[in-house]
């Protein structure tokens, strides 16, 4: 079975609901998982914005996120290291943990939440970037999944 990511706020390719962006509570989504290869030893989440002006832009960054997990409950809070061994990075807003969708060109953007199952843990200190964890782990990915939103604010706020 392959690596399969869902979410209970949006499906593959809708709109992300306001209640996980800017616009609303900024409350990271529910994420559950399935598939994850024997061998997994810690698992990565990515949440990026592909549309940015200023090129890919991360919104969220977990890693050691222990193999036995393979779900997220809405609203993780932003705290460096996690009670179930998760630890979050530093996202392009220059914050720990999720920062929601937000953007200000009045667009469309499509967000890709990226789920990779690596085959050792990162030992990374909290606050990494999505680019030291994409470094660290690029060598280490036995699987990656995907699920992509898209959001659009309504207005200039």
């Amino acid at each position: 079975m392959a690596l399969e990511l869902r979410s209970t706020a949006f499906e593959e390719g809708e709109m992300i609901p306001s209640k996980q962006t800017c616009d609303g509570e900024d409350a990271s989504p529910a994420l559950a998982w399935a598939g994850a290869p024997d061998a997994t030893e810690s698992q990565v989440v990515i949440l990026e914005d592909i549309d940015s002006v200023k090129g890919v832009w991360s919104h969220w960054v977990l890693y050691e996120i222990p193999p036995e997990v393979n779900a997220l409950a809405e609203g993780i809070p932003p705290n460096k290291s996690l009670p179930w061994g998760g630890v979050q990075g530093r996202n392009d807003f220059d914050n720990i943990g999720y920062g929601g969708p937000c953007p200000s060109d009045g667009k469309t953007h499509r967000y890709v939440v990226r789920l990779f199952a690596l085959d050792e843990r990162l030992e990374l200190d909290p606050g990494g970037s999505r680019e030291e964890v994409l470094d660290a782990i690029k060598e280490h990915v036995l699987e990656e999944a995907r699920l992509m939103g898209r959001y659009q604010r309504l207005d200039d706020r």
